[in-house]
Formats: C-alpha cells, sequence, structure tokens
C-alpha cells in the first residue's frame, strides 16, 4: 500500500478517472485510492494533463486476477508525491510475484529439454531460488547472445545459463555469487583424430565455439585458427561428428554430459581442463535488491542442503558443495 498522504480529489478529477479507466471503479473516500479487478494480461495507460497516475499491479493468485490500484494526483502536489508513490512499488522483478529467467537451452546438464520440458541443474536451482524469494518462476529460451539484451530490457529478470563473470559482461550485469565452480573449459575433437591432444595443437585448426562464450577469446588467441562461432553447443558437435570443424572448446562439464550420453562413440576429450572461472547468475546492472535477494537466497540453499541435492541430483555426489 502507498505510505502518502493525498489531497482529497477533485470530483472534476475523479470524473477523468472514471472516464479513462471505465467501470468497475471502486473509490476509497479514505484512502483516496481507486481500485478495479482486471483479467490477467489487461494493460491500462491513461493520459491526463490535470493530474498524474501512479498505477499499481498486485497478482491476486486466488481469483486469477490483477488488481489495479490507482492514485491520481492533482497536479499541484504531483511533482512531490510521485517519488514517493514511485519507490513503494519493488524493482526487484518486472513482474510483482514473477522472476522471469532466461537462459540458453542446449547446454546439458545445466538446462536443456525433455519432451516439452525445461530441466537441469540451471532450471532447478532457480526454481528453488525463486521459491525462497516467494516468487513464481518463468523460464524462457533464447539464444545465448540475446540473453545480456534482454535482462536490459525488462524482458527477463535474471540469467541463468552456466555464464563466468567477465569485465565486458560486467558493463550490463551485476553478478551473483560463483554457485559452481567445477567447470573450465576443455578441448573436443573427433574419436579418430590423432593430431591434437590439448587446446594448444587447436593452431592452424578450425574451430568450434558458442557465440558469446568465454571460448569465443579463447579460440582467437591460439595462432592462425579459423573460428567458427554457432548458436549452439548441439551444433558444434554436430559440426564435429561432420568433419566440418576440426576441434571444439567447451565447457568441462557440458562437454562430460554429452559423451555420457553416447557422443563418446564418435569424440573425445583431450588435454586437462583450463582452471573454472566460477560459474554465476546475472542481473540488470544496478538491480542491488535483486542480487542480494538471490545472493540470501543461495546463501541459504546451502545451509539447508538444498543446493546439495540438486547438485547431487545432476552432477553426482563425487564433489561436495
Amino acid at each position: 500500500m502507498v505510505k502518502a498522504s493525498w489531497a482529497k480529489l477533485s470530483q472534476a478529477v475523479a470524473n477523468n478517472l472514471l472516464r479513462d479507466i471505465g467501470p468497475p471503479l471502486i473509490f476509497d473516500s479514505f484512502t483516496f485510492n481507486y481500485t478495479m479487478l482486471l483479467p490477467i494480461g489487461s494493460k491500462f495507460r491513461t493520459i491526463d494533463t490535470e493530474y498524474y497516475v501512479c498505477i499499481v499491479f498486485e497478482e491476486d493468485t486466488m481469483f486469477k486476477f490483477k488488481k489495479l490500484t490507482a492514485i491520481a494526483l492533482v497536479a499541484v502536489a504531483a511533482m512531490g508525491l510521485l517519488a514517493g508513490c514511485g519507490s513503494e512499488k519493488s524493482k526487484m522483478t518486472q513482474e510483482a510475484g514473477v522472476l522471469r529467467v532466461g537462459s540458453e537451452t542446449t547446454f546439458p546438464p545445466f538446462e536443456f529439454t525433455e519432451g516439452d520440458k525445461y530441466v537441469g541443474f540451471d532450471v532447478d536451482l532457480s526454481e528453488a531460488i525463486a521459491k525462497k524469494l516467494g516468487l513464481k518462476m518463468e523460464f524462457k529460451s533464447m539464444g545465448f547472445d540475446a540473453l545480456i539484451p534482454a535482462v536490459q530490457s525488462g524482458d527477463i529478470d535474471m540469467i541463468a545459463a552456466g555464464i563466468n563473470a567477465t569485465p565486458e559482461r560486467e558493463k550490463a550485469l551485476d553478478f551473483s555469487d560463483v554457485y559452481f565452480d567445477q567447470g573450465g573449459f576443455i578441448t573436443v575433437v573427433r574419436k579418430d583424430n590423432s593430431t591434437i591432444h590439448n587446446m594448444d595443437e587447436l593452431a592452424g585448426k578450425t574451430v568450434g565455439v558458442q557465440i558469446g562464450t568465454v571460448p569465443v577469446d579463447m579460440a582467437k588467441a591460439i595462432p592462425n585458427t579459423t573460428v567458427k562461432e554457432m548458436d549452439s553447443n548441439s551444433n558444434i558437435f554436430m559440426e564435429l561428428k561432420a568433419g566440418t570443424i576440426d576441434g571444439a572448446i567447451i565447457d568441462n562439464a557440458v562437454a562430460m554430459y554429452y559423451l555420457k550420453q553416447g557422443a563418446d562413440k564418435d569424440l573425445k576429450l583431450v588435454g586437462e581442463p583450463t582452471k573454472a572461472p566460477g560459474t554465476v547468475l546475472g542481473v540488470k546492472k544496478g538491480n542491488k535488491e535483486l542480487q542480494d535477494a538471490v545472493n540470501k537466497a543461495l546463501k541459504e540453499l546451502k545451509e539447508d542442503g538444498t543446493y546439495q541435492k540438486i547438485y547431487d541430483k545432476w552432477f553426482g555426489d563425487s564433489n561436495k558443495k
């Protein structure tokens, strides 16, 4: 509820509200708030030079409605009151009661599809975080290079895609604490390849990497490589099998998972994985409220054993977290 004292609205302003919003509109003469019920998905906009309106959406899950509270401010008091109105509504997530999580879902065991469902370590962890925050999680799949723009535009609130904190990403994102540090990157080649034994020996070769990821820069740093950037890891594995690329640099945990699922018939890992930079969640730059809430939830999930259960489900219990 907005904590502010409002001047009593004139009948003219009230009539304007009724005209613009329309029935069913309920006026509370004590709080001077106008309240109405709209079906979920409804949108509201009003334009009038005589008053300002602060709109607060609250979801009523029992009745599947959104309650819209419109506080009309007379123009004289608008400048002083609008700031108070805006500050009362949390900006932690774009939609009240919902945590929208974005990911690129060809990254098993972190996130992938099983039938018509999104599953994986990040999916389960995001669900657990949302539960700790008292929010409903909505999981959205998109291209990896679309994730940061989606956070910036407000299409999603958080990225859960096995990402690492990099200086470039830090320009647009704030990061959670590290929640997975068993990764690193590994070189993958065809099983019949006898010339590439480690990452350095990719020099002069055609190397597959996923667009927008750390391995892009790693591959470009190897002398004389032809770097082929692809939308997904599944495409990389297909091209490796087809022989259209000589090798690939992929997240170690993802590569191991793919091989365990049968890809080891055609492919193999060579060399040692690089040191893991640590996997984090990303939120919009400046959204400290969500960043702090996510970190608090992660800490609690580790303390109450939920994190370990999720970890064991997807990675086994050989490395206790």
